[in-house]
C-alpha cells in the first residue's frame, strides 16, 4: 500500500468516527437534557444519582467490549453475521452474564460507597432490585443495538472499530438514564412487602438466565472469566464518579445547564477513547504494531486525532448544552463559560486517557490476554472517574 493511499484511507477512517462522534455527541446532549429535567427526582431519591455514572459506564463497557470483539472478529474472518451459534452467539451470552453480575455489584457497591461518605442513600434492597432491573432492561436494549451495529458494518464493509464505540456508548447513555429513573420511581413507590418479592423473583430469574448463557460455550465462559472480576473492580471507580456527582448536587440542581452537560462529557471521552482502544487491540491482533513501551509513530498518530476530535467536539458540546437549558429554562452560566469548562476539562482528561489506552492494550496484549477485553472498560471507568473529577474541579474554578 503506498503512502498516498494509506493517508487517504486514514481520513475517511477520520470522517468516519467524526460523523459518528457527531450523531453521538447531538444524541448524548438529549441525554443530558433528560437527566437535567429528572433533577427534582435526583434530589427526591437519595443517593439516585450514585447509580448514575457506573450503570452508563457498565453498558458502555460491556457493550463496548462486545463490538471491540466482533470487530477484531472480522478482521480476523471469524464473523458470521448470524445468532444461531459462532462468534456472536457466544459473545452474546457472555455479555448477559455480565450485565447481570456488574449490575448486581453496583447495587451493593453503591450502597457501601454512599455509607463511606457519609451520604443519604435508599436500602441497600432498593438499590440492588433497581440497579438489576435496569441493568438487564437497558443492557438487552444496547446489546441488540450492538448486533445491529455489527451486522450492517460487516455486511456493507465499514470499519466497525471507528463507530461502534461511539454508537454504543451514546445509545447507552440515552437508553440507560431514562430507564433507570422510570425504575427507581416505580420501585420506591411500591410498598415494602411487594418489592422483596418482586427483588426474590428478578433474582431467581437472572440467575437462571445466567446460568442457560454460562453453558453455551467455552468461549463465552472463557469472556466472563477474564473480563469479569476487572468489570466489578472498575465499577467502584463508577460509583465514586457518582458519589463526586452527588456531593455537589446542589450546584447541579440549580444550575441546570451543568447537570446536563454529565453524560455527553462522559460519553463523548469515552467514545474517543473508545476507538482509541478498538484500533490498537485490532492492531495488535493483526500484528502492525508491537506492544512496546515506547509509541510507535502510527499510534502517535491516533493520539493526535484523538485531540482533534476532543477540539472539534466538546466546543459543539457545550454549545448544544447551552441550548437544551434555555430551552428547558434552566439556568446556565452563559455559553462561553460552558465551553471553557468543557474545552478545559476535556483537554485534561484525554490527555491521560492516551497514555493509559496504549498502556492498557500494550500490557494485556504482552501478557496474554485480549486487549478487546480490556481496553474499553479501563478507559470508560477512569473517565467516569477522571472526568467527575476534573469536571467539578473546572466547574468550580470558572464558577
Amino acid at each position: 500500500m503506498s503512502a498516498g493511499n494509506g493517508l487517504g484511507r486514514e481520513q475517511r477512517l477520520f470522517l468516519t468516527g467524526l460523523l459518528a462522534l457527531l450523531v453521538s455527541t447531538a444524541i448524548a446532549v438529549v441525554a443530558g437534557s433528560y437527566l437535567s429535567s429528572i433533577r427534582e427526582t435526583l434530589a427526591l431519591i437519595p443517593g439516585l444519582l450514585v447509580l448514575v455514572p457506573p450503570t452508563i459506564n457498565m453498558r458502555g463497557s460491556i457493550s463496548g467490549v462486545l463490538a471491540s470483539r466482533l470487530s477484531s472478529s472480522m478482521h480476523l474472518g471469524e464473523f458470521a453475521p448470524d445468532c444461531r451459534g459462532g462468534v456472536l452467539t457466544e459473545n452474546l451470552h457472555a455479555a448477559f452474564i455480565l450485565t447481570v453480575a456488574t449490575a448486581l455489584a453496583l447495587g451493593f457497591i453503591a450502597k457501601l460507597a454512599a455509607w463511606a461518605f457519609g451520604i443519604e442513600v435508599i436500602a441497600a434492597g432498593d438499590l440492588v432490585l433497581i440497579s438489576v432491573i435496569a441493568g438487564i432492561l437497558s443492557g438487552l436494549i444496547v446489546m441488540g443495538f450492538t448486533v445491529l451495529v455489527s451486522v450492517l458494518s460487516y455486511r456493507r464493509g465499514v470499519d466497525m472499530d471507528m463507530i461502534a464505540a461511539p454508537a454504543v456508548t451514546t445509545l447507552g447513555d440515552l437508553v440507560t438514564i431514562p430507564v433507570l429513573a422510570v425504575t427507581a420511581v416505580t420501585v420506591t413507590a411500591l410498598p415494602m412487602g411487594w418489592r422483596m418479592t418482586l427483588l426474590a423473583g428478578v433474582l431467581v430469574i437472572a440467575a437462571g438466565a445466567s446460568v442457560y448463557s454460562w453453558m453455551h460455550g467455552a468461549r463465552a465462559r472463557d469472556i466472563v472469566s477474564e473480563i469479569l472480576p476487572l468489570l466489578v473492580g472498575l465499577s467502584v471507580l463508577g460509583t465514586v464518579a457518582g458519589v463526586t456527582y452527588t456531593m455537589d448536587l446542589d450546584r447541579l440542581v440549580a444550575v441546570g445547564a451543568l447537570l446536563i452537560l454529565i453524560p455527553p462529557f462522559a460519553g463523548i471521552c469515552g467514545s474517543i477513547g473508545g476507538i482509541l482502544c478498538s484500533r490498537l487491540g485490532t492492531w495488535m491482533h493483526l500484528g502492525l504494531i508491537e506492544p512496546s513501551i515506547r509509541p510507535s509513530r502510527a499510534v502517535g498518530v491516533q493520539f493526535v486525532q484523538s485531540y482533534l476530535f476532543t477540539f472539534l467536539l466538546l466546543p459543539l458540546m457545550a454549545a448544544l448544552a447551552h441550548g437544551a437549558a434555555l430551552l428547558l429554562g434552566a439556568a446556565s452560566p452563559g455559553l462561553l463559560t460552558m465551553v471553557g469548562i468543557a474545552l478545559g476539562a476535556g483537554v485534561v482528561v484525554m490527555s491521560i486517557v492516551n497514555g493509559i489506552a496504549y498502556l492498557t492494550a500494550s500490557i494485556s496484549f504482552r501478557y496474554g490476554f485480549d486487549p478487546d477485553n480490556f481496553g474499553i472498560p479501563v478507559i470508560t471507568s477512569v473517565i467516569d472517574l477522571l472526568g467527575a473529577v476534573v469536571l467539578i474541579s473546572v466547574i468550580n474554578l470558572f464558577l
